[in-house]
């Protein structure tokens, strides 16, 4: 591993480049924070996609693609007699501070949970109004209500047990199946919704993360369905010329490979 010394120039060799491509290059000159956002947005999913996979090479490409980023955006500031580099890497290190009395401070913690419930009530303390408020607008709805729920438990509102969190998704399944059956379609979307809320609420109390587990079935989806296509392509079939029996023989193979 790099030593510290090491690490430090190599971060200023990444801020020397970024100066440089500012001034040099066509593309990176006509760069806005606006611009970025997007590709931003693109590289942040690659990056969750490498963690996934646990590929700890395309991890260290995808960090460096991230890296770039907050330094073009730290640049862009800078132009704009807005905020630097240090600003940014200043203001995270007295959040942090700030955030951890029981390292930096005096304050004495159990375990992890206290100090999740001392981070929201600092937040409140810093001026915000909800403990929600930090949760993003855009975020993707299955990571956005793992997030709210958190939030909301670190203040106290939560259920203590497992036990009474999987009640509550047994209700909120019976709730949906009536409305199925009364045939209401509005309604049976609200329901549906509130049985992935308290599905994703039990993940937390059973120690998974809903966002993972499900992108993990999609990704084994994918590879035994495209298994099942290579294997029929290969035998010259079309799978829109076999029955759902056919196919199923497939499927049943590609277990033994995609688990």
């Amino acid at each position: 591993m790099n030593t510290r010394k090491q690490q430090l120039a190599a971060f200023n060799r990444l801020l020397d480049i970024m100066d440089e491509l500012r001034e040099q290059c066509p593309w990176d000159k006509k760069q806005t924070l606006e611009s970025l956002r997007h590709l931003t947005i693109e590289e942040t999913y690659e990056l969750a996609d490498a963690i996934l996979d646990n590929d700890l090479q395309e991890i260290k490409k995808e960090l460096g693609d991230v890296l770039l980023h907050i330094v073009f955006y730290a640049k862009i500031g800078s132009e704009k007699k807005a905020f630097d580099i240090a600003d940014v890497a200043n203001s995270i290190c007295d959040k942090l501070v700030s955030r951890h009395p029981h390292i930096y401070g005096d304050v004495k913690v159990e375990n992890e949970e206290d100090v999740k419930r001392n981070w929201e009530q600092l937040k409140l303390k810093e001026g915000k109004v909800s403990v929600l408020e930090g949760v993003p607008k855009s975020l993707p709805a299955v990571v956005k209500a793992s997030r709210i729920q958190e939030k909301v438990a670190g203040v106290g509102f939560d259920w203590e047990k497992p036990e009474q969190v999987w009640e509550k998704v047994q209700e909120e399944l019976g709730e949906l199946n009536e409305e199925i059956k009364a045939g209401n379609k509005e309604n049976t979307e609200k329901e549906f919704g509130d049985v992935l809320f308290s599905m994703i609420n039990y993940a937390r109390f059973i120690d998974v993360n809903p966002e993972n587990a499900l992108e993990k079935t999609n990704k084994k989806f994918i590879n035994r369905f495209q298994y099942l296509e290579k294997a029929a392509k290969k035998e010259g079939k079309n799978l829109s010329d076999m029955s759902l029996n056919e196919m199923d023989i497939y499927w049943e193979r590609s277990k033994e490979f995609f688990k």
